[in-house]
């Protein structure tokens, strides 16, 4: 199978380009080539950008820009892109072509990197399984029958499989972090602020945050490090004076002796048995990398979920209201009333997740039920994000798995909402607290039983499927966070691909 020059290390692939070894022209292309040889079934992707070959020609004539010039880039098709369609796999938004690009779009392009394309994700970024799309859903590159996690689960599937080194996501409750486990690649969200959502299609603004998907955490620090900063078309962005995500250290990680790290001890009643093994085993690792581990307590960690899903889904049917057929979005002309095109136009242009979550959400905020529900959940938020601050000031970086377990069956919990939300309870924490987290892979764990035939599954000949360790730090942090998690992919050595990855 023909290759992609570097996939498994954009830098590398950069350094390459910058040394006349490799042209940008000849990795796009071969991007190109392999989606549309590999992606028919992975559906990782919805569309390429047909500028592409043009833009990397380009990148050939140009001096380097960035670290990452002439590097192609998948991007989640919530986040806007000028001259090119961004529908949010909605038939709500079906043909919408933004006349610009999102902020961290337009830094992308100023970097010298190549839009590759746009990827799948779950309908308006509402799912943990990328199932909810009016696309189809994608799948899992280290087994087809498995969920590739969401609702960024396009890009993680594309970084995986090999079709392209750098994609951008977008994380509202672990939408980066949780594919980025299931996938075996590693899932930035920064902290809150950190990256413009100028030209994020809007889900819940106060927990929605732009992130990465790379295949090192080297790769992931140098993107951040392109994307972060002030924008005059945000006005909850910029990052502190003086603050770098890159560390000292090198890609090698920062000295992790003396580190403290906490591991909530209501973890090991949330994991699956299949997921202690691997935890024990990075805890390990940590500790011979210098680390002190401690065990801490840390209250509400169980109504994280609950809080997150009432104050998402209030967020969400605020900001979808807009979409009502007549001010955006796809209009269905019904005879009669102007409430009656209305109600037509969002039954059909919203798919069942979506409209449950608006409906929810409206729910909640009604009169009479407000007080009962998302006056609660907000209390919650603000204990729990309190609780993790006591944390914090004694441990630089709390550890746990990003998912309770390994990716699940296509199809498994699609008509069971909760369970599906239950798959984001490692990962809700950072962003009702507005915090810097990242998931790295941890190892592989054999999979579950899982598709109800009682039949224990052999995944591409060996019988596991990938894991991913979380680390979450404080505010601004980055550097810390990020500077442990290459320590430690280090210590752990590579991880296999997905058989059958473009390598």
């Amino acid at each position: 199978m023909t290759g992609v020059p570097a996939a498994r290390s954009a830098l590398a692939a950069a350094q390459a380009i910058a040394a006349g070894e490799l042209r940008s022209s000849a990795l796009v292309q071969r991007c190109r080539d392999a989606v549309h040889e590999h992606d028919r079934e992975l559906h990782s992707f919805v569309r390429l950008d047909p500028a592409a070959m043009d833009r990397a020609d380009a990148c050939d004539r140009e001096a380097a820009r960035s670290v990452l010039h002439g590097v192609p880039v998948a991007v989640k098709d919530n986040i806007c892109t000028a001259g090119l369609e961004t529908s949010c796999a909605s038939r709500m938004l079906e043909g919408y072509v933004p006349p610009s690009d999102a902020t961290v779009v337009r830094r992308l392009r100023a970097a010298g990197l190549v839009l590759l394309g746009k990827t799948n994700l779950d309908e308006l970024a509402m799912g943990s399984s990328t199932e909810h799309s009016a696309a189809g859903p994608t799948r899992n590159p280290w087994d087809l029958r498995l969920t590739p996690g969401g609702s960024s689960g396009g890009s993680a599937a594309a970084v995986a499989a090999g079709l392209v080194p750098l994609a951008l996501g977008s994380d509202t409750g672990g939408s980066v972090r949780q594919p980025a486990a299931f996938c075996g690649v590693v899932g930035l969200k920064p902290t809150y602020g950190c990256l413009s959502r100028s030209g994020l299609v809007a889900f819940a603004s106060s927990l929605d945050q732009i992130g990465l998907l790379t295949r090192t955490v080297a790769d992931a620090t140098a993107l951040l490090g392109l994307l972060a900063g002030a924008d005059e078309h945000d006005a909850t962005c910029g990052c502190p004076a003086g603050w770098t995500a890159a560390g000292s250290a090198g890609p090698g990680g920062i000295d992790c002796r003396g580190l403290r790290v906490a591991v909530p001890r209501q973890v090991w009643s949330l994991i699956e048995s299949s997921c202690e093994g691997p935890l024990k085993r990075a805890l390990e690792l940590l500790r011979g990398l210098g680390c002190v581990i401690n065990e801490v307590e840390l209250p509400l960690l169980e109504a994280a979920v609950p809080a997150y899903v009432v104050l998402a889904a209030a967020e969400a049917s605020t900001n979808l209201a807009r979409f009502d057929g007549l001010r955006y979005g796809q209009r269905v002309e019904v005879a009669g009333r102007l409430a009656d095109t209305v109600r037509a136009s969002r039954g059909q242009g919203f798919g069942a997740e979506v409209r449950r979550r608006i409906l929810l959400g409206t729910f909640v905020l009604a009169a009479g039920f407000r007080q009962a529900y998302y006056d609660r959940a907000r209390a919650a938020q603000r204990q729990l994000a309190r609780a993790i601050g006591r944390i914090l000031a004694t441990h630089q970086v709390i550890a746990t798995p990003t998912t309770p377990g390994p990716a699940f069956p296509l199809g498994s919990r699609l008509h069971d909402p909760v369970a599906m939300y239950r798959s984001d309870v490692l990962t809700v924490t950072a962003n009702l607290a507005g915090l810097p987290a990242v998931s790295v892979p941890m190892g592989l764990t054999r999979p579950v039983q899982g598709d109800g035939s009682g039949e224990t599954r052999d995944i591409n000949g060996r019988g596991a499927l990938p894991l991913g360790l979380q680390l979450m730090a404080g505010a601004w942090q980055e550097q810390t966070l990020l500077g442990l998690a290459a320590a430690y992919e280090q210590a752990r050595g590579p991880m296999p691909a997905p058989v059958g990855a473009v390598a």
